[in-house]
């Protein structure tokens, strides 16, 4: 295991960044695809509304154009970054909706044609855990054969009442199973954290950090609830009010999870990308350059490192 007294680049926390220039030798960017996929959660299979958070583009509101071929999106996208990445390393990202919800052939068909561009060095696929049968994972599993696979997974919390209102439509132990049978064929699992959803305390939210760290996770992204505009929690927040931190009680709160979290594990988001058109709430979340320079200095004032916290079994 790595030293807790570790110190990642200039990060204090093993950041994304760091993890790939040390396999890579050079930074990799996310290209966002859209396979046109919806979720059980949208098309009636288990609702028609999705979780109580999402918005209309399905967390993949910086996606591709679904209408466009993987093959054009690929290109779309790697020109929208051409001014600020001259590198020759991406991450092929299906991000919007559940991106393993569809039938085999055409997962195979559009996966396929990502991996196949020579510049994409990692296929990473946004899913539910609910919706990785054993055909899929095969399917996975040969595709991890040629480029590494990437597998992340919206868990949110690990408490029950909190998934039953953000309507997250499993229980913890299809999360473990889908853990368990990814990690039965070598996939990398990235797990989605949301912090202060309503009701959780800060001693929940560092539970779910205290419970991941004894799974079978390679990396994580955390992330503040957002109140985006055409949502059922927005029309929730506007009743209710409920409380959201300002960006000090953030870092906070933040500061103590990635104290408590377990070093080995790679930090792949701390803070949200929701559009700043849609945002409702926090509005101070969409300077992202500004919070994040700000949460760097908070870590080093405050002399808080990833892992500083953590205690293995």
């Amino acid at each position: 295991m790595t030293s807790h007294l570790s110190y990642w680049g200039e990060k204090r926390y093993r950041s994304l960044d760091y993890e790939l220039k040390t396999i890579y030798g050079q930074k990799l960017y996310k290209l966002s695809l859209n396979g046109g996929m919806t979720c059980p959660n949208r098309d009636g299979a288990l609702g028609n509304r999705g979780c109580i958070f999402c918005s209309a583009g399905g967390s993949g509101d910086f996606a591709g154009n679904a209408s466009a071929s993987i093959k054009k999106q690929l290109i779309s996208q790697k020109k929208k970054i051409s001014g600020k990445y001259n590198g020759n390393g991406y991450i092929a990202y299906f991000q919007a909706y559940t991106n393993t919800y569809a039938p085999i052939s055409y997962l195979e068909r559009i996966f396929t044609e990502a991996i196949a561009d020579p510049e994409v060095k990692i296929l990473s696929i946004a899913t539910r855990p609910d919706c990785l049968d054993d055909e899929i994972l095969s399917l996975l599993s040969r595709l991890n054969q040629q480029k590494p696979v990437w597998i992340e997974l919206g868990l949110q919390t690990i408490h029950e009442a909190s998934a039953s209102f953000i309507r997250r439509g499993y229980p913890l132990s299809v999360f473990e199973d889908a853990l368990d049978r990814l990690h039965t064929i070598g996939i990398q699992v990235i797990v989605h954290v949301i912090l202060y959803l309503p009701g959780e305390t800060v001693d929940d939210m560092l539970a779910t950090i205290s419970y991941l760290n004894h799974c079978k996770i390679q990396g994580i992204k955390l992330q503040l609830l957002h109140v985006l505009d055409d949502t059922d929690l927005a029309g929730y927040y506007m009743q209710t009010s409920f409380h959201l931190p300002d960006m000090e009680e953030y870092f906070h709160t933040l500061g103590l999870c990635l104290a408590h979290l377990n070093p080995d594990i790679t930090v792949h988001r701390l803070t949200g990308d929701g559009p700043k058109s849609h945002l409702i709430a926090p509005l101070w979340t969409g300077s992202k350059r500004y919070v994040l320079n700000q949460l760097q200095k908070y870590l080093k004032e405050h002399n808080i490192r990833q892992g500083m916290d953590y205690l293995p079994d």
